[in-house]
């Protein structure tokens, strides 16, 4: 059977498992030859219905940030991941705390990572952060030791199979779902179902009533879903709005310290100048 006459949605099956990475709308236009080359809807008509042709079977199709891809479906995953036999490494709690900062508050610093948390970050979480490619440098606060700023990447939301960040629900969304809900996600299709756990893991890593986690155990990993795949933890009470609370009030208090400084600052430059003028009329 010759490629002309394959339908669209198989050529693109076939595109997607062999790629190892997202592929755009772009990206897909350009496999094709100028003559035939399809539309951009439809390519979407086409991907809607290999999506709902993979329904029901061991693969799905995703959408993220960088574009689309064939995931297999994140229920199967206790069997998939014996074909490896080194077990993955788990994040810390340390770590997806400190993700979960950068990405609700960012852009952000080390600095104020720390103010939240109470604790100073080691530099292995932050160096997994930036290796995995989830945070990244986009520059430098205008303060004392211009310390660097922090955000996430295109990495993350792909890796989280989100499209933006708009997709991450709200803290008190979150909250709410958590008080009523005691199985989030059994509803919930495969794609949404592992995405929903990424963001709703880290975010449990949010909580700051529960206890530290040791800063120095094991952070790298091979996936994020194998990562992801025990059950989420029984937690009693979870108010994400505490978060927020927390780091307003550490910026008002950053605030006042500074005005504190600045105001004791400008009392001894008068003390001095008049010091200094006494001097001046002694000689």
């Amino acid at each position: 059977m010759s490629g002309e006459t394959l339908p669209l949605d198989r050529i693109l099956e076939g595109v997607l498992l062999a790629s190892s990475t997202p592929l755009a709308l772009d990206r897909l236009e350009l496999l094709f030859d100028e003559r035939e080359r399809p539309s951009r809807g439809e390519l979407r008509a086409a991907l809607g219905v290999l999506e709902r042709r993979l329904a029901g079977s061991a693969l799905t199709l995703l959408e993220s940030a960088s574009g689309f891809r064939l995931c297999i479906e994140a229920e199967l995953s206790p069997w998939v991941s014996r074909l490896w036999e080194e077990r993955p490494q788990r994040y810390s709690r340390a770590l997806l705390e400190t993700l979960a900062l950068i990405v609700y508050r960012q852009p952000v610093t080390r600095g104020d990572i720390e103010e939240v948390r109470g604790v100073t970050i080691s530099a292995s979480i932050m160096r997994t952060l930036l290796e995995r490619g989830w945070i990244r440098v986009i520059g430098h606060r205008d303060v004392p030791g211009r310390p660097a700023v922090y955000a996430s990447t295109r990495t993350f939301l792909d890796d989280f199979g989100l499209k933006t960040l708009d997709e991450l629900p709200p803290m008190s969304e979150l909250a709410e779902r958590f008080g009523d809900e005691p199985d989030l996600f059994e509803e919930e299709d495969g794609a949404a179902r592992a995405a929903r756990e990424a963001t709703a893991s880290l975010l449990l890593a949010a909580d700051l009533g529960g206890q530290e986690d040791q800063e120095d155990e094991d952070e790298d990993g091979e996936s994020v879903r194998r990562a992801l795949e025990d059950p989420l933890p029984q937690v009693s009470t979870l108010d994400f709005g505490r978060l927020n609370e927390r780091l307003d009030e550490r910026v008002r208090q950053r605030e006042q310290r500074r005005g504190q400084e600045s105001a004791s600052s400008s009392e001894r430059d008068t003390s001095e100048a008049s010091d200094d003028e006494r001097s001046f009329n002694d000689e």
